[in-house]
């Protein structure tokens, strides 16, 4: 982790000003932010670490942990909810066997519920990574995330 930071620090002045930018670079190189590197941009931005950590966790776009190769994504906006998203929810958390805001032990996804994808036409909707899922059912659902990456165009059911 040492020549990841030092390579995103060669880009910063190490100013109080640049901790969000150094964040998010430090971010892109790691992966997340974990405590040691947060310590060492609290040191090269020369602010106290309680500072760090406040601006890492009041940012939904920071993460503290792991995360998976794949990002799932469920809207639980209202139209998804009215059509059904608990029951997508509920089929998503056992095949992954995740919690919310979870990675599965394999690293291969990470599970967060969302307020809004913005495609209401096509409730209940997720995304994996790019990639747009409607009209879900708990079946088709567990389809999708059984056999996502298999076929040539991401996996789509």
């Amino acid at each position: 982790m040492e020549e990841q930071l030092k390579l995103v620090f060669a880009s910063y002045k190490g100013e109080k000003n640049e901790l969000i930018p150094v964040l998010q670079d430090v971010q892109e190189e790691i992966g997340y932010l974990p405590d040691e590197a947060m310590r060492e941009v609290a040191r090269f931005v020369r602010v106290p670490e309680s500072k760090v950590f406040g601006v890492a966790t009041f940012y939904a776009r920071f993460h503290l942990q792991p995360r998976g190769r794949h990002i799932v994504r469920l809207c639980c906006g209202t139209a998804c909810h009215v059509r059904g998203a608990s029951k997508v929810a509920t089929k998503l958390k056992d095949t992954l066997n995740v919690g919310v805001g979870e990675t599965t032990e394999d690293m291969k996804y990470t599970y967060e519920e969302v307020a809004c994808i913005g495609a209401c036409g096509l409730a209940p909707v997720m995304t994996i990574d790019d990639k747009t899922f409607g009209k879900l059912d708990p079946d088709k659902t567990k389809n999708i995330i059984e056999n996502f990456g298999e076929a040539p165009e991401g996996g789509e059911a």
